[in-house]
């Protein structure tokens, strides 16, 4: 699974946003998402990132968040990534605070690639030399050649 090709463009890709708190964070990349799909609203997005979080935190750890939810009327997976200017308390398991978010919805019946999306994630964002390549990078298209090349490895 390439991580670009879910993101579609640089244009699904946003650089040091302010966001004040989790939820802020939530709020904006479920605005960022609904852009992608006409099948559910921006709010409705939001309300189920919240939900996703309230059975236990998305924040992966190292300064990273992979919200995501799975969305009725959804025909694809939808993705979009912002970085922050000033990382917030996202309640994760290391206590570290987030400054990279990796949106992802994906439809209400889409288990396996639910889960093939999520752990290739989880890989990449692991990978300490990576996540400051996207934290030193000044601009969306910067990151998302960072991914493209990651893709091509």
């Amino acid at each position: 699974m390439l991580i670009a090709a879910l993101l579609i463009n640089a244009d699904n890709i946003s650089c040091n946003n302010s966001a004040s708190s989790k939820k802020r964070t939530l709020e904006k990349i479920s605005h960022m998402l609904a852009k992608n799909t006409n099948a559910t609203s921006a709010d409705n997005i939001f309300q189920a990132l919240l939900e996703r979080e309230r059975l236990g935190s998305t924040g992966l750890g190292k300064g990273v968040a992979i919200p995501h939810a799975r969305i009725p009327g959804l025909t694809h997976t939808i993705a979009s990534m912002m970085t922050l200017e000033s990382p917030v308390n996202y309640e994760s398991a290391d206590k570290k605070p987030v400054d990279i978010a990796f949106g992802l919805l994906v439809p209400e019946d889409d288990g396996d690639h639910h889960l093939q999306h999520l752990a290739r994630l989880v890989t990449l964002f692991r990978e300490a030399g990576t996540c400051q390549k996207i934290r030193d990078a000044s601009s969306s298209e910067q990151i998302f050649e960072i991914l493209l090349t990651i893709d091509d490895a």
